[in-house]
C-alpha cells in the first residue's frame, strides 16, 4: 500500500529537521488570491501585445482565451495535487509525492530556475520604469533599491507582505480600470479602427496555426498563478482553500486579460500586419495604443502603475521562492540551513535572503547591460514549464497508476496539459530550450552525485 501523503517524508510539516520551525497558518483566501495576482500581474499583456497581435493576425483577444483555457489543465492539476500534498514547495511536494523523490528533486530544481530568474526580470522592468520617470537615478540603482524594499517586505512577515500587496494589487486594478473606461469613450465618440469582432477573428482574414503560435506566446503572461500553491502550509483554511485560490485567480487573470486585449485591438492605430513588419514597434504597441486613445497621461499612469506593480510581482516570487528553497533543504536535499524558520516573523529567513541575493545579482546585471533584458525574458520560460509537466504526470502517477482512479480529472485532464506544456516548450526560443536543457543536465548531475554518496559504503 502506498504512503500517504503525510508519511512520505520523515521530514514532513510535523516534524520539521532539525533546527528547523514550522509556517505559520496566516493566510487567508483573499491573501493568497493576492500573492497569484500579484506574481502574474493584472496588466501584464501590456508588455507582449504588439507581439501577440502580429502573430495572431489581430486575435488577440482570441488568443488570450485559448490561453487561459489552456493553463486551466495546470490549474486544474495544481487543485488536484495540493489536496493531496498541502505543503510548501508546490511541485517539487507534489512530485516527490506523486513520482518519487527524484522526480520530486527535478522537479523543486526546474521550478527554481524560474522562481530565480522571474523576479529578476520583474524587478528589471521595475527599474527601467522608474528610471524613464527619474532618469537622474541610474536604472540598476532603481532595480536595486526595488529589491531591497521588497525583501524587507518578506522578512517582516508573510501576512503583513499581502497587506501591503492588496494595495498596489488594488492599485494596479483601478488603473486597468481607467484604461477601461477610457477605451469604452474613445470607442463611444470615434468608433473602432478595426471590425468589432476582429479581436476575436483576425484582420484580414482566421488564421488557427496563427492563432496557436501566439498561445505558445501568451502563455507566459500566466506563470505565477501556481505561486499560491508555495503558501499551502501557511492557509489558515487548508488545501481546500488553496486549490480554490488558484482556479480562481487564473480565472480572474483571464478575464482581466481578455478584456484589456480586446479594447486595445480595437483601438491600435496601427495594423498586425504593419507590426508584424516592424518589430521595433511591437514592444511599445500597448503604450501607443493608449497614446491614440486618451493621451500621454494615461500613457504616463500605465507606465507608473507597471513600476509599482513590477516590484511587487518580483516580491511574490522572491517569497514563492524562499518556500521552495525552505521545502527542499527542510528534506535534506539543499544546505538545511534554508530550512530555518524566525520565530519572530515566522518566515523562513534565509532562504528568502538566499532567493534575494541570487535575484538581485541577476537583476543588477542585467540592468547593467544593454541587452539584459532580452538575456533574461529570453531564458525565463522553460524552468517553469518542465516542472508544469512533472506536476501532471504527478497526478498521473498518484492519481491513475496508485489509486487506479480512471475519472477525467485524473487521467484525461493532466494529459491534455501536459500535451499543451511540450507544444510551448516546442516552440520556446532556442536560447531558453538551450538554458533550460544545461540547467535540467546540472540538476540531474547534483542528484547523481547524491544517489552515489548515499549507496557508497560508509
Amino acid at each position: 500500500m502506498p504512503p500517504t501523503p503525510a508519511s512520505a517524508s520523515p521530514t514532513s510539516p510535523t516534524s520539521p529537521a532539525s533546527g528547523t520551525g514550522g509556517l505559520r497558518r496566516e493566510l487567508g483566501f483573499r491573501d493568497l488570491v493576492v500573492y497569484g495576482l500579484l506574481f502574474i500581474a493584472p496588466m501584464a499583456p501590456v508588455g507582449v501585445f504588439g507581439t501577440l497581435d502580429a502573430k495572431s493576425h489581430g486575435a488577440v483577444a482570441l488568443v488570450y482565451v485559448v490561453a487561459t483555457v489552456a493553463m486551466g489543465f495546470t490549474a486544474f492539476s495544481y487543485a488536484q495535487m495540493v489536496r493531496v500534498a498541502p505543503k510548501a514547495g508546490s511541485v517539487y511536494a507534489y512530485a516527490r509525492v506523486g513520482l518519487g523523490e527524484s522526480a520530486g528533486f527535478i522537479a523543486g530544481w526546474m521550478a527554481m530556475l524560474d522562481y530565480l530568474l522571474i523576479p529578476a526580470v520583474a524587478y528589471l522592468f521595475s527599474g527601467i520604469a522608474l528610471h524613464a520617470l527619474v532618469p537622474s537615478v541610474p536604472q540598476w540603482v532603481w532595480t536595486a533599491v526595488a529589491v531591497v524594499v521588497t525583501t524587507a517586505l518578506n522578512l517582516w512577515g508573510v501576512r503583513a507582505a499581502a497587506r501591503v500587496g492588496f494595495l498596489v494589487l488594488a492599485m494596479e486594478i483601478a488603473v486597468l480600470f481607467v484604461f477601461v473606461v477610457a477605451a469604452c469613450v474613445a470607442l463611444a465618440e470615434h468608433g473602432p479602427r478595426r471590425g468589432w469582432l476582429s479581436p476575436l477573428g483576425g484582420v484580414g482574414g482566421f488564421s488557427g496555426n496563427a492563432v496557436l503560435a501566439a498561445v505558445s506566446v501568451a502563455v507566459l503572461s500566466y506563470l505565477g498563478f501556481d505561486a499560491i500553491a508555495a503558501f499551502a502550509e501557511e492557509s489558515a483554511g487548508g488545501s481546500e482553500k488553496v486549490a480554490r485560490a488558484v482556479l480562481t485567480c487564473l480565472a480572474v487573470a483571464g478575464v482581466l486579460f481578455v478584456l484589456q486585449a480586446y479594447l486595445a485591438a480595437l483601438l491600435a492605430p496601427m495594423s498586425p500586419q504593419e507590426l508584424a513588419a516592424k518589430p521595433v514597434r511591437q514592444g511599445a504597441a500597448f503604450y501607443d495604443t493608449v497614446d491614440a486613445a486618451a493621451g500621454t497621461w494615461l500613457h504616463d499612469l500605465v507606465a507608473a502603475s507597471k513600476a509599482v506593480g513590477a516590484a511587487f510581482a518580483a516580491l511574490a516570487g522572491q517569497a514563492a521562492a524562499g518556500r521552495l528553497l525552505f521545502a527542499m533543504a527542510r528534506d535534506r536535499r539543499l544546505p538545511v540551513l534554508l530550512a530555518k524558520v524566525d520565530r519572530g516573523s515566522g518566515v523562513p529567513r534565509p532562504a528568502v535572503l538566499g532567493s534575494a541575493v541570487v535575484t538581485l545579482c541577476a537583476a543588477v546585471w542585467a540592468a547593467r547591460r544593454d541587452d539584459g533584458l532580452d538575456r533574461l525574458v529570453s531564458v525565463v520560460d522553460v524552468g517553469a514549464l518542465v516542472a508544469f509537466g512533472l506536476l501532471h504526470l504527478s497526478v498521473l502517477g498518484w492519481f491513475a497508476v496508485r489509486k487506479r482512479s480512471r475519472l477525467a480529472r485524473h487521467v484525461v485532464v493532466p494529459l491534455l496539459g501536459l500535451a499543451v506544456v511540450i507544444v510551448v516548450i516546442a516552440r520556446a526560443a532556442v536560447a531558453a530550450q538551450a538554458v533550460g536543457g544545461l540547467w535540467l543536465a546540472a540538476g540531474l548531475g547534483v542528484l547523481g552525485a547524491e544517489v552515489f554518496r548515499r549507496s557508497a559504503p560508509g
